[in-house]
């Protein structure tokens, strides 16, 4: 019998962009792996099917994203406790035994990234986030894991910044202040920050800023996860200005690496990645 060509499918709605299938299909090349990666844009009706084929042994695991990351979690045989304390599946890890394992890898992703920007660990840094959505509690679970001195989460809507630093472990609760974006507070908690993050759409979906440049301090860095465009008008003011500035394309692959780990036992893999997506995070327009 002809070996198997092994699957990780991503599933989501919509899929509009090729990032993630262009980095992995380079890493198994480059590991000798007959696998592949796929995305498979499925209506909400589909996904429970779609989780379940995955426990066939033709599957290596998934991939999750909007708008079916609760859905997956929900469907897994274990949740890893830093996906459950973070709220958000984006990766399924299936076991030898077709068991499925749901896991974040967003985390430690954005960690990779924030540090190689800062050029210094997180560690007893101030960092300030904009978003309360699931990238934001991403990035404020990592910043707690790696020790920070304070966390500040800014949202239009303060009650859902609260929500987010609610979720917290009591031991870490006093590192997390909730503002609005538009309190006094967020600004002023931005003059002090080493770090500011913006952990919304804002800059890819919708115009303008989350952050206010002009209230940072001097030796701020910035740190858009956003990576389409390349340079956000955030990143874009932070370098006229004269501050450390990236966007979310590091982010992005080291995630993508710490799957690809995950699912197949490779481990090193994140320069193949950078070099497969370079010329896309190059080109905006670029799509599945």
């Amino acid at each position: 019998m002809a070996p198997v060509t092994r699957t990780v499918a991503l599933l989501g709605k919509p899929l509009k962009r090729r990032h993630s299938q262009v980095m992995h299909d380079a890493a198994f090349d480059a590991a000798g792996i007959d696998a592949r990666y796929v995305l498979r844009e499925l209506e909400a009706d589909e996904v429970e099917g779609a989780v379940a084929a995955a426990r066939g042994p033709e599957f290596l695991g998934l991939g999750v994203t909007a708008p079916y990351k609760p859905v997956v979690a929900a469907l897994c045989d274990e949740v890893e406790r830093d996906a459950t304390e973070i709220g958000a599946v984006n990766n399924v890890v299936r076991t030898d035994d077709g068991r499925l394992v749901g896991i974040n890898t967003d985390a430690l992703g954005f960690r990779d990234g924030a540090e190689l920007a800062m050029g210094f660990p997180l560690r007893g840094a101030k960092v300030v986030v904009a978003g309360a959505g699931g990238a934001a509690r991403a990035v404020v679970y990592a910043c707690l894991q790696a020790g920070v001195a304070r966390v500040t989460v800014g949202s239009r809507d303060r009650a859902a910044a609260a929500g987010l630093a609610a979720r917290t472990h009591p031991s870490l609760l006093q590192r997390v202040d909730a503002v609005s974006l538009d309190d006094e507070a967020f600004r002023r908690q931005l003059g002090e920050a080493d770090l500011a993050v913006n952990a919304t759409t804002v800059g890819m979906i919708g115009a303008g800023m989350a952050i206010p440049v002009d209230a940072l301090a001097d030796w701020a860095t910035v740190f858009d996860c956003v990576y389409v465009p390349a340079e956000t008008p955030l990143v874009a003011a932070a370098r006229a200005r004269g501050l450390k500035a990236a966007n979310g394309s590091e982010m992005l692959i080291a995630q993508a690496a710490i799957a690809f780990e995950r699912w197949t036992g490779v481990g090193g893999m994140a320069d193949v990645m950078r070099a497969a997506v370079a010329p896309l995070l190059a080109d905006p327009g670029a799509t599945a």
